[in-house]
């Protein structure tokens, strides 16, 4: 197995005048889960399907386990699980007929192992595909893309119409790949399931990667929103030049400002009056990934 699963160098992709990626370089090692996040048509599903060959560069290279998806695409598919966005089969098929029609192409995959996925994620076998739920035909996808444990796992908003239970058996299954030394690659839009199993997260804008990182290291990064209560009204100027803050507010005993990285000169000068209250919360991920997004960052 190669260090690196996937590696790509300045991908470029455009639709005529309509940008797709731009210089997009990114390594995802073997053996982590990468939480690849960004707004709608910022070049997610692009990234997926230029991985998997579905469409060409415009230009740039793409390797996924060392391989050229294009000139080995054949060799390659047989190491990927792949769930689509939009996971679409023959819905005239029963979900158990489905899944074992696809393990025979795959070279077979035990009854058993489908079976006992299936049972995890609630999913009746015996039921027409056309008859399911958007969040059951979604259940089919996990486990087409899990059942015959792959080497890389590319999952395009794997947890779409799941319900929260099962959205956290999916995490569990993420947890037990990487564990079996699986590498995962999955887009996303829920940022509580991207920091319960993310090794670290990249974050694209407008078809570009604008953060890559832990998510530990961003949130270091992030700021504080700090209110502090006093015995009797304070100078909004004796605050005002301190190092790190921004957005001070004084009305009355109240102040509120936010705090870019240590608050040690805030909390010294506050300290020179009576306190009798103080919160400081931290930038939650909800907040801090949306800053990425429309470029407004610290």
């Amino acid at each position: 197995m190669t260090h690196t699963a996937i590696e790509l160098d300045r991908l470029t992709k455009t639709y005529g005048t309509r940008r797709g990626l731009a210089d997009l370089s990114l390594q995802v090692r073997a053996g982590e889960v990468v939480g690849y996040l960004g707004p709608n048509g910022a070049g997610k599903s692009t990234t997926i399907r230029l991985l998997l060959d579905l469409i060409r560069p415009t230009s740039g290279t793409a390797r996924v386990l060392g391989l050229d998806p294009r000139a080995d695409a054949v060799a390659l598919h047989r190491r990927i699980g792949y769930l689509a966005g939009d996971f679409a089969v023959d819905g005239r098929q029963r979900a158990g007929e489905c899944l074992a029609f696809l393990g025979g192409l795959r070279g077979g995959v035990p009854a058993a192992r489908i079976t006992g996925l299936a049972d995890r994620l609630e999913l009746d076998l015996g039921a027409r595909i056309r008859s399911l739920s958007k969040g059951n035909r979604q259940k089919v996808g996990l486990v087409q893309a899990f059942m015959h444990e792959p080497e890389l796992l590319i999952l395009d908003e794997p947890t779409s119409g799941l319900d929260p239970l099962v959205q956290q058996t999916f995490l569990d299954m993420v947890a037990e790949a990487r564990a079996d030394g699986q590498t995962v690659f999955m887009s996303s839009h829920i940022m509580s399931e991207v920091e319960a199993v993310a090794d670290r997260v990249a974050i694209i804008r407008e078809g570009r990667l604008v953060a890559l990182d832990t998510v530990a290291d961003l949130r270091a990064r992030s700021y504080l929103k700090v209110r502090i209560t006093f015995a009797a009204p304070v100078p909004a100027a004796e605050f005002a030049g301190l190092p790190g803050v921004a957005d001070l507010a004084v009305a009355g005993t109240v102040l509120t400002c936010r705090v870019d990285g240590a608050p040690d000169a805030l909390v010294k000068a506050a300290a020179r009056h009576t306190v009798t209250g103080l919160r400081a919360d931290g930038q939650d991920l909800e907040e801090l990934f949306h800053a990425y997004y429309t470029g407004h960052a610290a």
